[in-house]
């Protein structure tokens, strides 16, 4: 198996044994359930952002070094398309102090 299915599948795991215990608390408000949403959203909007970016990331650092190894006049244009998979994980922040923000 490929590696990040491998540590998808222990985050599954992990996650879904955390949430086998049963926990009797006082009933929230409407406004702290709408809160925690809010973080929820804001959670996933940055965290799924950024996973992505680092996965892209990932593939175009390692084309962009072997254009680089064989035509170092490209370097330029290597750095363009590094900043364009980073822009990715900045609006996922962007994103995230919106839903927050509201």
């Amino acid at each position: 198996m490929k590696p990040i299915v491998l540590l998808l599948l222990a985050t599954i795991a992990i996650s879904t044994t955390g949430l086998t215990g049963i926990a009797y608390a006082q009933e929230e408000s409407a406004a702290g359930s709408a809160d925690s949403m809010k973080l929820l959203g804001a959670g996933l909007a940055f965290g799924l952002a950024a996973a992505g970016a680092g996965i892209g990331l990932g593939q175009v650092g390692a084309a962009g070094l072997a254009v680089i190894s064989e035509n170092p006049a490209l370097q330029s244009k290597v750095f363009i398309f590094v900043g364009m998979v980073e822009s990715i994980a900045i609006y996922g922040i962007v994103m995230m102090f919106i839903i927050l923000g509201q």
